[in-house]
């Protein structure tokens, strides 16, 4: 098959050289230092001690990648959730009628814009389970094997079956959802787990764990989540090596002493060695974080829905006044007491 990758990251481009490496026709587009990488030295991933090097194609623009007429069976969305929105006004302008576009990314509502422009028959919505380490433009480190992607139909009746064989073929344990929404905000509870708190404290989740406040607060930004969905009508689903179903169980049932390691083990083994994507955004000081998508979807809806989630909100707040340097990230490093400070106004709100 004729594939294009929008977004040569960890995710896409690990999905994007397997593809490869199964002997389909691959491009990516992304920055044009990259795409030189890419076409000269191809892309490397590490699995399982061993190293296998992808030839794919790589362009710089969506106008390259749609140059003489090109065609493709399958766009896979790579970009980050804060970069999708903004990859779709290209897409539009090369590639009016696309056959299937799946959205592989984190976060709560991530692929509306793309349903809304192509239909939701044209869109399969992805979550992504492997923890990938992009030691260089071209090297990717898969951390754990024992994950996967997990692809849901965005409207009833949409058969993807193809797409789970397809991706299954080429390595790549793939799982079926039924409900997509389910799914996502599945995914999006596994993600916010030791995310914002560590981004806003400089503190690894292991270290911000050890206050017993801030893993309360933890526990209670969980709950308002469950609420939410339940309140949405929302099942809580497993994904590819990650067992959501049990977390929200214990959750509400687990008293604290021994749900503590549960969740400081879910988030090792989800991000491997690296610090949560929340604080990478932070520290690139690139003025975007997923927080918007997460915690803060969390907290839209439960406003929406009349289910108070105070510690969402306030998560939210101070993670992206800080992402724009509205607050000193100074007062923050290291002080959990003024993150409760911030979430005890938010409950006043309430």
């Amino acid at each position: 098959m004729k594939i294009l990758v929008y977004g040569a990251g960890a995710v896409g481009g690990y999905l994007g050289s397997q593809l490869c490496l199964a002997h389909h026709d691959v491009t990516f587009v992304d920055m044009e230092a990259t795409a030189h990488v890419i076409n000269t030295n191809g892309l490397t991933i590490v699995q399982g001690g061993q190293s296998r090097v992808a030839q794919p194609k790589a362009v710089s623009s969506v106008a390259q990648a749609f140059m003489a007429g090109a065609d493709y069976d399958l766009i896979l969305m790579g970009v980050k959730s804060y970069d999708l929105k903004a990859a779709l006004d290209p897409l539009v302008a090369f590639c009016p009628s696309p056959k299937t576009i799946i959205t592989i990314q984190n976060g709560i509502g991530v692929e509306r814009p793309y349903i809304d422009q192509y239909g939701a028959e044209h869109i399969i919505a992805g979550s992504f389970t492997i923890p990938i380490s992009k030691e260089t433009i071209n090297r990717l480190v898969v951390e754990k094997e024992d994950r996967g992607l997990a692809l849901a139909p965005t409207q009833n009746g949409q058969n993807i079956k193809q797409w789970v064989n397809f991706f299954n073929q080429a390595g790549v344990q793939t799982s079926d959802i039924k409900d997509y929404q389910s799914m996502k905000w599945s995914k999006a509870m596994l993600n916010i787990i030791g995310n914002a708190t560590s981004a806003i404290l400089n503190r690894p989740p292991e270290t911000v764990y050890k206050s017993a406040a801030m893993f309360d607060l933890e526990v209670r930004m969980l709950q308002e989540t469950l609420a939410v969905m339940k309140k949405l009508g929302l099942k809580v689903v497993d994904l590819p090596g990650s067992p959501a179903k049990r977390l929200a169980g214990a959750v509400n049932r687990v008293p604290r002493a021994l749900l503590k390691p549960i969740m400081t083990r879910l988030v090792a083994s989800g991000r491997g060695d690296k610090m949560p994507s929340f604080h990478i955004d932070l520290t690139a000081s690139i003025g975007k974080s997923e927080v918007i998508f997460h915690n803060g979807a969390i907290a839209k809806a439960g406003m929406d829905n009349g289910i108070a989630t105070p510690v969402n909100a306030a998560l939210t707040d101070v993670l992206w006044k800080l992402t724009r340097n509205e607050l000193d990230w100074r007062k923050f490093d290291g002080q959990p007491k003024r993150l409760m400070a911030e979430v005890r106004r938010f409950e006043q709100k309430v």
